[in-house]
């Protein structure tokens, strides 16, 4: 279970890692999540049945994610669209257009070549003895670590801080003539490509791409990068960016904890999902509340 859920908490922390840019960064209320999560999982489905290379097709996924997230932001700052509503338009279009890229609600993987096989296929050949079982961890470690650090360093170029910059405080980074809007796109094109390359990489894992799959995506991203923030706090990049990836693992495996006990049925994971949004966000308050009490109390036993 717990390898299970270190493998689940890596390959969907690449798409709380989108998700992170986009609330975090940008305080920006995307739902595009649950439209480009799909996305990622159908053109990559569609491409590698049709026989293209799976690294190729994961990377064609991405794209098609930015796409989407280009889309949004050019509602939201051209077209001068709320933030939220943007974000749901941009989402409504592409369950039509993942079903038009599929052909169908689901897309099956089996007997197909995907990036799994081919990286199995490469750690039995120079390393014969390795185990099986632990090939997609040391890939998924890999992987994310990977992001993550691409996403640090870029996070610390001048781009990446006129992003931080645009969350933190619009109208003075626009006082210093950085273009606002240029900023938001570049961030919801970045977002959605994370988010959109998960979704690649989990129908990968899962054997199959299916249209309703991103339902719920953007609460269980959340839960992911809240659980980080609550946990391990956000004073550096660094930090911020590991613990929304702890996170992602924390989340994946309490999910798992609960239903290995049978407090709850496998239908039961959306509200499961949104139980640990509600724990996560009320408990910081929660500990306020408390440290303002007891300090308090203390006060008035001294008096």
């Amino acid at each position: 279970m717990l390898l299970k859920s270190a493998e689940q908490g890596l390959v969907f922390g690449v798409m709380a890692l989108g998700v992170y840019i986009t609330f975090k960064i940008l305080n920006f209320a995307d739902l595009t999540v649950d439209g480009s999560f799909p996305l990622g999982a159908a053109v990559a489905a569609s491409l590698i049945v049709s026989g293209y290379n799976p690294f190729f097709a994961t990377f064609v996924a991405f794209i098609a994610g930015a796409l989407a997230g280009a889309m949004t932001g050019l509602l939201n700052t051209k077209a001068q669209i709320s933030d939220l509503l943007s974000g749901i338009l941009t989402m409504t279009s592409l369950y039509s257009i993942n079903l038009r890229i599929m052909g169908k609600p689901n897309t099956p993987l089996l007997n197909q070549s995907t990036i799994y096989s081919l990286i199995s296929d490469f750690f039995s050949k120079i390393w014969p003895s390795f185990p099986t079982e632990y090939t997609y961890i040391m890939f998924f470690i890999v992987f994310a670590l990977l992001i993550k650090i691409l996403l640090d360093a870029f996070l610390k170029t001048q781009i990446g801080f006129a992003l931080r910059a645009t969350g933190d405080n619009p109208q003075m980074i626009r006082s210093q003539g950085v273009n606002t809007d240029l900023a938001k796109v570049i961030g919801l094109i970045l977002s959605n490509g994370f988010i959109a390359l998960s979704g690649a990489l989990v129908a990968q894992y899962q054997g199959f791409a299916d249209v309703g799959m991103g339902v719920g995506t953007i609460v269980a991203g959340l839960a992911s990068v809240i659980i980080g923030d609550s946990l391990f706090g956000s004073k550096t990049i660094f930090i911020s960016t590991l613990g929304v990836l702890l996170g992602s693992f924390l989340y994946r495996f309490s999910i798992a904890l609960v239903l290995s006990f049978r407090l709850a049925q496998a239908s039961d994971l959306k509200l499961l999902t949104a139980i640990v949004v509600i724990i996560a966000l009320t408990a910081p308050r929660f500990k306020q509340t408390f440290k303002v009490s007891a300090k308090g109390g203390k006060s008035y036993g001294n008096s």
